[in-house]
C-alpha cells in the first residue's frame, strides 16, 4: 500500500505494546458518552481527526482495516465515526466474545486455553517484546494433557490470579452483562462509512462475527456494504501462498493474491483516492464455492433465489428429504472419559485452523457419533446460506453438549492432491464442510441456564454459520451427531452444576443420548 502512495499508521490500543493506559478486553461501547467517558470509538476518533490534521500530504479521506482483533477495532471504528472515515473493512472481525473465539453458544474453547496468555496478563509499561509466557506442558500431544488435566478447575495450576482473563472467563460461564457490554454487534446501526466484511469459509476463530457484522450492518444501515468470502481459513487471504488449500483439501492457486488485487485494492482505491462516489464495480456479495471451487457473485448474501430444503435424521443411518409417519430414535453412550477427538491431529497448537475440513471418518467410526447419509446425489446441489439443525433429544443425564456437523462424502474415484496426508485417500473423503456446538443448558437462553429433566424429549435448535459449498453429482451428504468434541471445547459434567469452570471430578458422569427421529437439519439450496 506504502508504494500505491498510502500513508499506513498503526496504533495499538490502551495497554498494550507501546500504548499507555489500562488494557480491557474487548472494552465495551458507550453510546452518548459525557465528560471524560471513552472507548474504543473515541480513541479512533482522536486518532483520526489528529492524524488529519497533522499529517503531512493527506487528501483527508481515511479507511481502517484489520484483521481477527484489529477487525474488532476496525469495526468498533465505524461506531460514531469521524467525518474523515471513507471506509473500512473489518476482517475475521470478532463480534461477540461469546460466540467467537473463546466460547461457542455457550460452550469452552477449551483449544484455545493457551491464548489465554496473550490476553491475560497485565503489562506495566510500553513494550515492543512480549510480556506474557506461554505455560510449559511437558508435551505436545494436546488430546492427552487435556484429558489428564481433568476438570477445567485443575487448570488454575497454570494460570493464577494475576492472569485476569483467565479470571474473568471462570467467573462468567453464562452470557451475562459482562459479555453482552462487550458485544458490538448490537450497536451497528447508521453505519455512515462504506464497508467491506471479509471472512474465511473455515475460519474456526471468527466465523460468526463478520456474517454476523455484514447482516446488521444490511438490516440497520443505508450504506454501501459488502461481503467476501473465501476458502480460507483465519486470516489466511493476507498472505501470498500460490497454493490455496486447508488441511487435506486444495481449493485452486492464487486465490489470496487475486483477492488482494482484483477486490480489496479496488475497494480502497475507490473509495479513498477515486472519486468515491456511487459503488467500485464490485458484487455484493463475493463468494467462493468450496465444492465446485469457483467465486460466485450475487447482488445479496444470502441470495435470492434460495429455497429451503429439510432432512430428517432417521434410522438405519438415514439422511432423508422425507420424514416419517412414526418415530423411534437413534441413541449413544457419552463418557467424559473417552472424549471423541476434534481431529486426528494429536499436536498441541496456539488456536486450531485446519481440522475445519479434516476427514470425519475417524469419528464415524465411534459409537458414539451418529450418522446419517443421504444417498449418492443423482444432480449437483447448492447450499447458500445458514443451517439450523432441529434436533429432538433426550438425555438420562441433566446436562448435555450437542455437536451437529455437516459433511461431504466424495465418491470413491476422488483423486489425491499433494496436500493429502499420506495415511489418507481421498477416495471416499469425509470433509467437514460445517459444524457446531451448542451446550445444552443453553438451548432456551444463553443467559439462564437450566438443565435437562432426565429422559425428556427436549428441542434443541443449533444454527450452523452460512455455508456456500456445492455437493456434486456423486457425492453424499452426511450429518453426524455427537456430545464431546475434544479438546476443541472442553468436556460438558452431564451432571448440571452452576459453574462448569468449577466443576469437580465427581460432578462428571458417563450417560446415555437419544436423538429422535424426527429431528431434522434445514438448508437453503440455491435454485438453478
Amino acid at each position: 500500500m506504502m508504494k500505491d502512495g498510502y500513508i499506513v499508521v498503526y496504533q495499538d490500543v490502551r495497554g498494550r505494546w507501546m500504548s499507555e493506559g489500562t488494557y480491557d478486553n474487548m472494552r465495551a461501547y458507550i453510546p452518548n458518552k459525557t465528560g471524560d467517558q471513552f472507548d474504543e470509538a473515541s480513541d479512533t476518533y482522536d486518532t483520526i481527526d489528529w492524524l488529519v490534521k497533522n499529517v503531512p500530504n493527506n487528501n483527508g479521506n481515511v479507511g481502517t482495516w484489520g484483521i481477527s482483533y484489529p477487525g474488532f477495532y476496525a469495526t468498533y471504528s465505524l461506531l460514531d465515526a469521524h467525518p474523515a472515515l471513507k471506509a473500512s473493512s473489518p476482517q475475521a472481525c470478532i463480534g461477540d466474545f461469546y460466540f467467537d473465539d473463546f466460547h461457542h453458544n455457550g460452550a469452552y474453547l477449551l483449544s484455545y486455553w493457551r491464548a489465554t496468555s496473550v490476553f491475560g496478563y497485565e503489562k506495566t509499561k510500553p513494550t515492543n517484546e512480549a510480556w506474557y509466557d506461554f505455560p510449559d506442558l511437558g508435551t505436545e500431544d494436546q488430546y492427552q494433557f487435556f484429558l489428564d488435566a481433568g476438570p477445567l478447575s485443575n487448570l488454575d495450576e497454570y494460570y493464577k490470579e494475576d492472569n485476569v482473563f483467565w479470571q474473568q472467563l471462570k467467573e462468567h460461564p453464562d452470557y451475562d452483562e459482562f459479555w453482552q457490554r462487550r458485544g458490538i454487534i448490537q450497536h451497528l446501526k447508521n453505519i455512515k462509512p462504506v464497508v467491506m466484511v471479509v471472512g474465511g469459509l473455515f475460519d474456526a476463530e471468527d466465523l460468526y462475527g463478520p456474517f454476523e457484522t455484514y447482516e446488521k450492518i444490511e438490516e440497520n444501515s443505508n450504506n454501501y456494504n459488502t461481503v467476501v468470502f473465501g476458502p480460507w481459513s483465519h486470516g489466511d487471504w493476507a498472505r501470498t501462498k500460490k497454493r490455496q488449500a486447508i488441511g487435506n483439501v486444495y481449493f485452486g492457486d492464487d486465490i489470496s493474491v487475486n483477492y488482494q488485487q482484483d477486490i480489496e485494492t479496488k475497494f480502497f482505491e475507490h473509495f479513498l483516492k477515486g472519486d468515491g462516489n456511487g459503488k467500485p464495480k464490485l458484487p455484493e456479495a463475493y463468494m467462493f464455492d468450496s465444492g465446485s471451487l469457483e467465486w460466485k457473485e450475487y447482488t445479496e448474501w444470502p441470495p435470492k433465489n434460495t429455497a429451503k430444503k429439510t432432512f430428517w435424521l432417521q434410522n438405519d443411518q438415514r439422511l432423508n428429504d422425507r420424514a416419517e409417519k412414526s418415530y423411534t430414535f437413534e441413541e449413544f453412550v457419552s463418557d467424559p472419559k473417552k472424549p471423541v477427538p476434534y481431529t486426528e491431529d494429536i499436536k498441541m497448537v496456539f488456536t486450531p485452523r485446519k481440522f475445519m475440513t479434516d476427514d470425519q471418518r475417524f469419528a464415524a467410526r465411534r459409537p458414539d457419533v451418529l450418522v446419517f447419509e443421504t444417498p449418492v446425489l443423482s444432480e449437483d446441489m447448492t447450499l447458500a446460506g445458514d443451517i439450523m439443525a432441529k434436533l429432538k433429544v433426550a438425555t438420562t443425564g441433566t446436562d448435555a453438549d450437542w455437536v451437529v456437523k455437516v459433511i461431504d462424502v466424495f465418491p470413491p474415484d476422488a483423486q489425491n492432491t499433494e496436500e493429502t496426508q499420506d495415511h489418507l485417500k481421498m477416495s471416499n473423503y469425509h470433509m467437514m464442510v460445517r459444524s457446531e456446538v451448542l451446550r445444552g443448558r443453553y438451548r432456551n437462553s444463553f443467559s439462564k441456564p437450566e438443565a435437562f429433566v432426565p429422559n425428556k424429549k427436549t428441542d434443541v435448535t443449533i444454527k450452523l454459520q452460512d455455508v456456500h459449498h456445492t455437493f456434486k453429482k456423486g457425492h453424499k451428504i452426511q450429518v453426524q451427531v455427537q456430545s464431546t468434541w475434544f479438546p476443541y471445547i472442553d468436556i460438558n459434567p452431564q451432571t448440571f452444576v452452576k459453574n462448569i469452570f468449577y466443576a469437580k471430578e465427581g460432578d462428571f458422569s458417563k450417560q446415555t443420548h437419544k436423538v429422535f427421529n424426527d429431528s431434522s437439519i434445514e438448508v437453503m439450496v440455491l435454485q438453478k
